[in-house]
């Protein structure tokens, strides 16, 4: 993909290096150069340990690069503190793989959802309720949901509820750090649709990591492979199957056929199930 707009978001020479003590260190990351275009979404694949969560831990400062520089809007945002990083994170949200870690076990949902609106004063508490109620018809939630506590909800309805709290802030970027890995294959789909229909409403822009490149290649314009710490190759998604030329890529894509030909299977066998209870 080739765009003549600034870039929203971009790595340049991004490092990470993590000392361990007593241990020799490990280089998390290593010369990342990665660029994001406004309404885009940028898949990110790799398996366990290729640096896709220090990526996004990077990006978002929940760990500080080693060296390399990130750029939002033009504007250079490797080592914000304080109130100038507490207002980058307002734009750059994130959404992690398992979403229970990050409710408040004791908070139900709707203030989890109204919580950010308010704390950001970006509306008066009425209108955040009222806000609420939206974000949890447009993610597929009821308004009786707001009322329950995350043990009440299924992991899929989590996920939903995790998601309607970071598009509420109308962020300028979305991270989704294996955000439906952690979920069973028709749930997953129905998330994916979600994110799908999101992107399409809002315009924003996105990062999608995932460890499964079928899942990737799905909701994403370009996908940035990486391996060891590197990225080794970025393809235009609808070309992935005649531009590829990596050999870890192929790899990938060999497992990725392997994999939708397991997930067909699970979700025909559901499809079965369903139809059979309701005889």
């Amino acid at each position: 993909m080739t765009d003549n707009r600034w870039p929203i978001l971009k790595l340049n020479q991004v490092c990470k290096t993590y000392d361990l003590k007593g241990q020799q260190s490990v280089q998390a990351l290593q010369n990342i150069n990665l660029e994001l275009y406004p309404g885009e979404c940028l898949g990110i694949v790799g398996q366990s340990g290729s640096g896709k969560s220090s990526l996004a831990k990077c990006v978002t400062q929940l760990e500080q690069v080693t060296s390399g520089e990130i750029w939002y809007r033009q504007q250079e945002i490797t080592r914000l503190k304080g109130e100038k990083l507490r207002q980058m994170r307002k734009q750059i949200q994130m959404v992690f793989q398992e979403p229970a870690a990050i409710f408040n076990p004791r908070m139900k949902v709707g203030r989890f959802i109204c919580e950010p609106l308010l704390n950001y004063k970006m509306m008066k508490r009425e209108q955040a309720v009222q806000e609420m109620r939206v974000l949890l018809e447009r993610v597929g939630l009821s308004a009786a949901d707001a009322d329950k506590y995350p043990h009440e909800l299924s992991g899929g309805q989590q996920q939903r509820a995790v998601i309607a709290r970071a598009i509420g802030l109308r962020p300028d970027v979305i991270l989704y750090d294996e955000a439906t890995s952690a979920l069973d294959v028709s749930i997953q789909q129905q998330i994916l649709d979600l994110l799908i229909e999101l992107r399409r409403e809002t315009g924003g822009s996105s990062i999608f990591i995932s460890h499964d490149l079928a899942v990737v290649q799905q909701v994403s314009d370009r996908i940035a492979v990486m391996h060891e710490g590197k990225v080794v190759e970025i393809v235009d998604s609808s070309k992935l199957t005649s531009s590829a030329n990596h050999g870890y890529t192929r790899g990938l894509m060999s497992s990725a056929l392997s994999l939708r030909a397991l997930r067909d299977r699970v979700q025909m066998r559901e499809r079965i199930e369903v139809l059979a209870g309701s005889r």
